[in-house]
Parts: structure tokens; sequence; C-alpha cells
């Protein structure tokens, strides 16, 4: 038999005094004891109430009063403006001849809609993550494995060169004891033998460097293996100007148009956007909400499109006109803007922050310029440690600034040894931090770590005129063919 204790424990009071609840307001789903039924009526006085004994309640959605009709409870949804209505609005008011349903519909749908989504995040996204999560887990075990070795390595090294060392003072002091009982003779016999040693130790050295190189060219050789191609995107513009992705399937690209289009990684077209730049954008990229971003030569803007209608974001300075820009991670976009006309083309980049000007990039620390005068555009990059990548055609070369605009270093493709030129065209970063750039001249793309250090070239997989360059969310890599319009989607990385 229950106790007093938790009798009163289990007692349903009313929700507007601490009384024990005799009634139950189906209209407005609220417990209700005698007393306070009278209350409740003129609280609200124009709605109606249907209060009946608890026992025989109705759980049901609450309808809402009407803000245009006293008295009346918002039954219905009005799709065209989004908000719940009454029957006089859609007979007689503001919402005449809209497109309604009943609020309970309306209710249902949205309960479904959201066990659908929350669905989808227990079974694919969450799963997802937990993949990736182990992944990383591997890797980073791995990894410390591998910083082990290198520092077992590198003391055994430090051990052998010490006693290298040693054994050659050892011998110069055994020298320094003999001058002085020796004749000339004798000395110029250490002589000799001192010449022998220094030979034998560059052999040694020489040996030992040609070892350590071999293997470290069979490490370099098994990292980078042969790149894979994903997709081969037949052409949509012919020539091609841009690629730019969203996501790890689709891409925007354009060509000398006015239209910029979306597809997918089968190149099935998923959106098309039309422009007033008859010639085609200066420039595309890509902001972290997908919404797709261009710069207009013409008006001197970078416009954002939204529910498919361009906007304009940002106003160049005047006399300026925007060309290439890049969307950064930390949300800013990079900007090339040039000035003047022919071999005089005045270049530089400038960082936004929304529609303000955050940095200039233009002028080393004597004043010089940065970037050579010319008419080609700049093709800009952020990398992960925000290091700015700009690829200067007019100068032949890659040029990266560091985050406080200051020179790091300049790439002019020597250390590739290609056949032809370096022309260097798109620029992008990846996950590693590493840059790549297309080299127009000779159909192939250059790799080079964040400190400039060439890599590698990409060169065996038709990349014949390769001009535009996206990275997916995949970490693969979208290669625009600018001269017959193809788009080749490759793998590049071994632990892809």
């Amino acid at each position: 038999m229950a106790t007093s204790t938790s009798w009163a424990q289990d007692v349903i009071t009313c929700d507007l005094c601490d009384k024990p609840t005799q009634q139950f307001c189906n209209s407005c789903q609220v417990n209700l004891c005698e007393t306070c039924i009278k209350k409740h009526r003129e609280e609200f006085g124009s709605l109606i109430h249907e209060v009946v004994p608890f026992l025989e309640r109705k759980i049901q959605l609450v309808c809402p009063e009407c803000r245009e009709h006293s008295g009346q409870r918002c039954e219905v949804y009005c799709k065209k403006c989004n908000q719940p209505v009454c029957v006089k609005c859609i007979g007689l008011g503001p919402h005449k001849g809209h497109d309604v349903e009943e609020l309970t519909e309306t209710h249902e749908n949205k309960i479904r809609k959201m066990k659908s989504d929350t669905g989808e995040i227990n079974t694919k996204i969450i799963p997802k993550y937990q993949n990736e999560d182990h992944e990383i887990v591997i890797s980073i075990s791995t990894t410390k494995s591998k910083i082990e070795d290198l520092g077992k390595e590198s003391i055994e090294l430090r051990k052998l060169w010490h006693q290298e060392v040693d054994n050659i003072f050892d011998k110069i002091d055994s020298l320094s004891l003999c001058l002085g009982k020796e004749n000339l003779n004798t000395l110029q016999g250490y002589h000799n033998k001192i010449r022998n040693l220094i030979s034998e130790l560059n052999e040694m050295s020489q040996s030992s460097l040609s070892t350590d190189v071999s293997s470290l060219t069979s490490r370099i050789g098994e990292f980078m293996k042969k790149v894979k191609v994903n997709a081969t995107i037949a052409p949509i513009y012919d020539p091609l100007w841009g690629v730019s992705c969203v996501g790890e399937a689709e891409a925007w690209i354009y060509g000398q148009n006015e239209t910029i289009a979306c597809i997918d990684i089968h190149g099935a077209v998923k959106d098309t956007v039309i422009i007033t730049c008859l010639e085609g954008p200066g420039g595309i990229s890509v902001t972290r909400g997908s919404e797709l971003i261009y710069s207009d030569y013409n008006s001197e803007t970078v416009n954002i499109v939204r529910d498919g209608k361009s906007q304009t974001l940002i106003t160049v300075p005047r006399y300026w006109r925007p060309w290439r820009l890049s969307y950064t991670r930390s949300g800013d976009i990079l900007v090339h803007v040039c000035t003047g006309y022919g071999p005089h083309t005045k270049n530089k980049i400038i960082r936004y922050q929304g529609k303000n000007i955050k940095q200039e990039i233009n002028n080393d620390g004597q004043g010089n310029p940065i970037f050579k005068d010319g008419f080609y555009s700049l093709y800009v990059s952020e990398n992960n440690n925000g290091d700015v990548c700009v690829s200067d055609v007019n100068a032949d070369a890659v040029v990266v600034v560091d985050k406080t605009g200051r020179v790091r270093f300049r790439y002019d493709g020597t250390p590739a040894r290609r056949g032809k030129s370096f022309c260097p065209t798109y620029i992008v970063t990846d996950a590693l931090s590493q840059i790549i750039v297309a080299d127009y001249n000779n159909n192939c793309l250059h790799i080079l770590d964040q400190n400039g250090q060439f890599l590698r070239c990409v060169d065996d997989c038709g990349l014949e005129e390769s001009y535009a360059l996206s990275v997916d969310s995949e970490g693969r890599l979208w290669v625009g063919l600018c001269g017959n319009g193809e788009i080749k989607v490759i793998e590049y990385l071994q632990n892809k």
C-alpha cells in the first residue's frame, strides 16, 4: 500500500496554483482545479475553452491565438507567408487565396523531418566521423613509432661520428707528440700519411652520402607513387578558364561567356548561373557556406550568388579592376586587382574581411614591388600556415609571402628540369600544406613543400595545357585543361 508521502508525490497539481488537478482545458492543454477554471477563462476571455474532467482530457496541439482576429485560433498554416493563421485570415483577411494546410499537418511534417535528420546523423554522419577518428588514431600511432625509430637512428649516427672525430684527433695528438723527436724525413712521411687519411675520409663521406641519398630517393619513390585518375569530365566550356570545388564531388566552372555552371564528378550539370560579364568572370571561388563568388572585371565588383541571383559583395578601389580571387579558411577573400594597361599594368593582392580592406600586398620592406608589372593575372591561394601563395605569370614565378606580407621565397621552376620555360597559372594548397601549381607550357603540375622545396612533378596522366586547379574535400585535385576543356580528377597522395 502506498504511503501518504508517495501518494502526495504522485498528485498532479493545477498549472495555476498548487491544488490537485480536477479539470483540464483541451484547448490550451492546461491542468486546472475547480477554483482556477474561472480565472483561466477570464485571462483568455477572447478564446473558446473546452474544459473537461481531467480523466477525459485530450492531448493535442495548442493552436495560438490569431493576432488579427480576436477570439480566433490559428488552426491552419499559410505556406506562402510561413506563419499560422485563422480561418478568417484565409477567408476574408490578408491570406485570402494563399496555399494553406492544417496546423496539425504542418506540426507532424516538422516532427517527421526532425526524426529523419536525427536518423541521418546517427546512421551516417556519426559513423563517418568515428571511422575518420579511428584512422587518425592509427596515423598518430604510426607517426609516433616512426619518430621513435628516427630518434634511435639519430643516436646511433651521433655515436658513430663522435667516434670518427675522436679517432682523428687521437691521430693528430699522436703527431704532435712526435714532432720534437723525428727528423724532417719522418715529418714528411707523416705528411703523406695525413694526405692519405684525408683522401680516405673524403671517400668514406662520399660513400656514406651516396648510400643515404639512395635510401632517401627510395623512400620518396615509395611515398610518391603514380597518380590515379578518378574521373575525366567531358568539356562543358572550351576554352575552360576556372574550376572551384564544392564539397567532395561537385565544382563550379566557367569559360568565356556569361554563364557559370555547377557540375558533378560525372560531368552532369547540376546548376547554371547567368551573369552580366559577357566574356566570363575574372575569377571564381566558393565560401565556407558553399556560396559562389565571382569577380566582375567591368563593374569593378566581387559578387555573391544567392538564390540564383548576383549581389554585390565588394567594390574594389577606384581605377582598380578585380580579377582572380580566393576564399580563405578564415573567411577572408584574397583578390588580385590591377590598374593600367599593357606591359605597364600594376598588380597587387588585397585581403578583404567582409567589405573592408584588411591588408594590401604589393611592396616589400624596401618599397620595391613584389609582383612584376604586366597584363597577365595573378593566381592566389592561402596555405594552412597563413602564407599567401601567388602565381606571378608576368614574372614566370611563384611568390610566397607570410601573413605580414614579407616575401618568404620565390620559385622559378628550375628544380623541375622541364623542357620549356616555366609558365605558372592556377595555384592551390592541400591538407599537408603542400603547394601545387599548374605549368601550362610543360603540361604538368609542380608540387612544393610549404618552404618552397621542390618535391615532384605530376606529368603522367595526360595534363596537356593544364591550367585550372582546385582541391575537393576528399583531397583530390580537379585539373582543368584549357585547350580542350576537359577536367581530370586525380589522386596524387599514397595515403588517399
